[in-house]
């Protein structure tokens, strides 16, 4: 079992965090309007490495668990949200 997981949880576009890390997962709750969250490598401007289509559900929440196969930010974590409540990012 791994323990060293952290989390980040933003309300609106920002740092997950600051250095390389691996995405574990991803846990959103959804607003009323279909949205998105998008994983960045490399801040606000930094490449896409993960896009999570949101629906329309103001009570709407999912985990995405990509502990199986995580996806790797080179330099930091940035989430892009649009739409959405909050995110809560599960990393290592």
């Amino acid at each position: 079992m791994q323990s060293d997981g952290k989390t980040t949880t933003v309300t609106g576009s920002g740092a997950v965090f600051g250095g390389p890390a691996r995405i574990m997962g991803i846990y959103y709750v959804a607003s009323g309007t279909a949205g998105s969250v998008v994983i960045k490598d490399g801040g606000a401007s930094g490449t896409a490495v993960i896009t999570v289509a949101t629906p329309a559900s103001a009570t709407a929440t999912s985990y995405v668990d990509l502990s199986a196969a995580p996806i790797r930010c080179e330099t930091s974590a940035y989430a892009t949200i649009a739409n959405v409540t909050s995110v809560t990012v599960l990393y290592a």
